[in-house]
């Protein structure tokens, strides 16, 4: 029973720090967590130091766990990253797929598409997620997975804009990325590396935007002429 709750507590604290219902920079209560996972200090010090170790959290001495922060030194090295990452691993999943991880990789595409068409965002990210990480278990590289998994974590809580549009044009967007999501497997399927290569870029391209919208968002409406007749108000 202890394992089982160990397990679902790293397991929840992941999806609500991924869904950003635990937002980046947010302290984590030891107490608190224990309180609600019904664990101890000890098993709960362990899921934590797991997280630290996947790069969902920062451990810092004396200062206790918090959510592993979204800055602008971060974004930056993200959105540099991201391409490479996944044109490659996606290149290198064509390559080397196994049997029974295309199946594996068909059902999360399922459970994806009936998420976006709900519009259950959080559920449609999360779901992404999974996808993407399976096509990294698929490329059977230890190294540029690691950098995948920590990759995914940002990129998760970023995507949680881009599965709620505000028009049409994002919402197709949206819906585009199911069909995307169809291409790459059959690329993978007939293990065409080139096109599988080509397809994740496309991919990532469909919702950089959107994922930079995250980072920066559109500024204020200002009012110019308050703001000038207020110029010297103390």
């Amino acid at each position: 029973m202890a394992v089982n709750r160990k397990r679902d507590c790293l397991d929840s604290l992941k999806d609500r720090i991924l869904s950003t219902e635990l937002e980046p920079g947010t302290d984590l209560d030891e107490a608190r967590l224990c309180e609600v996972y019904g664990i101890s200090r000890t098993p709960l010090r362990e899921v934590l130091q797991r997280l630290s170790g996947d790069g969902y959290i920062l451990l810092e001495d004396n200062r206790g766990a918090k959510v592993a922060s979204m800055d602008v030194s971060v974004m930056r090295t993200f959105f540099q990253t991201a391409p490479l990452i996944y044109a490659n691993i996606s290149r290198l999943a064509a390559e080397n797929w196994r049997e029974g991880q295309l199946a594996a990789l068909k059902q999360t595409q399922r459970a994806f598409a009936l998420a976006v068409k709900a519009g259950e965002a959080s559920e449609a990210a999360l779901c992404n997620h999974r996808f993407h990480a399976q096509i990294g278990d698929m490329a059977q590289n230890d190294y540029l997975v690691a950098s995948l998994n920590r990759l995914l974590i940002d990129h998760t809580r970023m995507s949680q804009t881009f599965y709620r549009p505000t028009s049409e044009a994002e919402s197709a967007l949206v819906v585009k990325a199911i069909d995307q999501h169809e291409a790459m497997i059959a690329a993978f399927e007939s293990r065409e590396a080139p096109l599988s290569l080509e397809l994740a870029l496309k991919h990532w391209d469909l919702s950089r935007d959107q994922l930079e919208r995250f980072v920066r968002p559109d500024p204020l409406p200002v009012d110019v002429y308050s703001l000038e007749a207020n110029r010297h108000a103390v």
